[in-house]
């Protein structure tokens, strides 16, 4: 999985960076990453206009520039600054030497001119480094930048958010396109901050991998070739239950849907065998729709629907729990009975985590997973409604007091096991449909009965649940059904 520093761990990894690589080098390749960014937005002999800050962000505007070809008209407004390092010297000594032209903020006739006819803005003025509240200069050049319609490229991280949780508490640059330079802060991934950060981009600029690989993440996230690199393969000689066995205790008679997108989901994620235990009166129904799939019927009884699942349990290598089984105490009884005596990795979702709500303590330290949504994470935590900028917070706190991995659903989808935080990036409204959830079971139950743990699981199965809803949103631009996506699965990952 790709690291996501917390800012002090960020600027740790610059400082080490710089003595074992030099700050000159690694702002002359940053510079280098981000001209190639702005290159694919200008048009040919377009006007780019940058704002650069008083530090090593304005620097690293001016290292762009001055690696821009100059077929480009390329103009720094620059803000008031004090010292300079020998980076940004350099920088600025390159720039001029490329034909960059430099206007000071306060020649306000040469900035507006610049401004009027500027076809792309650099926000080079502050990015992580960011000490919030910004001063009022810094307050107004971003309003000057909000005046003009045009795309922006936020170096770093657009200026004024806050680079550790994603929170933007006053005025912030909104950006087209963000180069993250070297490594992720969680300001990237987290709402409200990812809807101002605009296309991503992460630029190797030269950080030692080693030095990158000492840091303890708090942080991970994915993309499509660590998705990739993180998934289970199937051994060649591998059959139908080596390859990775379900068993879904889902579905009723009044929704039996659920455990049949449950069903199927799994099948598409790779499970070789699917078992759905299902109360006797959503039966015929599932069985209509399940042709893959096996259909057992859970007896009323207590003791021989206990006896019952018991013996599928071990006969699978998974258990996904929840989708569509209803509120019925009788229902809790037999919830809390199979997650107080299975010896499954398990997933639990939808109405099991109704019945467990009071009853945590049966999970505590096992191999499972909670998924819930952020009504179903009130109830579960008993600490109300998550205000916005507090999911990450709420979540490691809930964990910590559990001992149990969750998954907090959402846009920023979070996966917790008290150690690590995953962030999500790949979340879409187009999951935003009936059924998207029990998908997402589906898909995690298919994740641990390949083998994964229930953090992996979770982590992937979120991402490529994203990624199958991106790719039915690119098929059918409205109205994709949860269908859509497990029919997406197959081809969603590169």
């Amino acid at each position: 999985m790709i690291p996501v520093l917390l800012p002090e761990q960020l600027r740790a990894l610059d400082a080490a960076s710089c003595e074992r690589v030099g700050e000159i080098a690694l702002m002359r390749t940053a510079g280098a990453r981000i001209a190639a960014c702005i290159d694919e937005l200008l048009p040919r002999g377009g006007r780019v206009v940058a704002l650069a800050g008083p530090g090593n962000n304005g620097g690293d505007a001016f290292a762009a520039l001055a690696s821009l070809e100059p077929l480009h008209e390329r103009i720094v407004v620059e803000l008031p600054t004090e010292k300079r390092s020998a980076a940004r010297a350099d920088a600025q000594e390159r720039a001029a030497r490329s034909g960059v032209r430099t206007i000071s903020w306060y020649d306000i006739a040469a900035r507006d001119a610049a401004f009027a006819r500027a076809e792309l803005f650099v926000d080079g003025l502050y990015g992580s480094g960011a000490r919030l509240p910004l001063d009022a200069v810094v307050c107004e050049a971003i309003a000057a930048l909000d005046e003009r319609a045009i795309p922006c490229v936020a170096i770093d991280l657009p200026t004024g958010i806050d680079a550790g949780t994603g929170a933007v508490p006053g005025i912030t640059v909104r950006a087209h396109l963000t180069v993250a330079l070297g490594a992720l802060a969680p300001a990237h991934l987290l709402d409200p901050a990812r809807a101002l950060v605009g296309k991503l981009v992460l630029a190797d600029i030269g950080f030692p991998p080693e030095l990158l690989a000492e840091i303890p993440a708090r942080f991970v996230t994915l993309d499509g070739a660590s998705a990739i690199a993180a998934m289970p393969r199937r051994d060649e000689r591998a059959d139908k239950r080596s390859a990775g066995s379900l068993l879904a205790i889902a579905g009723s008679e009044q929704f039996p849907g659920a455990a049949v997108l449950c069903a199927r989901a799994a099948a598409r994620a790779g499970a070789g065998y699917v078992t759905v235990a299902a109360p006797a009166a959503a039966v015929a129904a599932l069985r209509a729709h399940l042709l893959e799939a096996v259909v057992v019927a859970i007896p009323d009884d207590p003791d021989e629907a206990s006896a019952l699942l018991h013996d599928l349990e071990a006969r699978h290598s998974a258990l996904a729990i929840g989708p569509g089984l209803g509120l019925a105490e009788s229902v809790g009884r037999l919830v809390r009975a199979r997650l107080a005596n299975t010896t499954l990795p398990t997933v639990v979702d939808a109405s099991a985590l109704f019945h467990l709500a009071k009853h945590l303590e049966i999970l505590r330290g096992r191999a499972a997973i909670l998924t819930p949504h952020e009504g179903e994470f009130a109830r579960l935590s008993g600490e109300g409604s998550v205000r916005e900028g507090t999911r990450v917070a709420r979540l490691r706190s809930f964990v910590e007091r559990t001992g149990i991995t969750t998954l907090l659903k959402g846009r920023d989808t979070l996966v917790d096991d008290g150690r690590t935080t995953a962030i999500n990036p790949s979340g879409t409204n187009a999951l935003a449909t009936a059924g998207s959830g029990d998908v997402l079971t589906g898909i995690v139950g298919a994740l641990l009965a390949r083998g994964c743990t229930p953090f992996t699981a979770g982590a992937l199965g979120a991402f490529w649940h994203g990624r199958a809803g991106q790719a039915a949103q690119r098929q059918r631009r409205i109205g994709v059904v949860a269908g859509d996506i497990i029919e997406a699965l197959g081809n969603a990952l590169p």
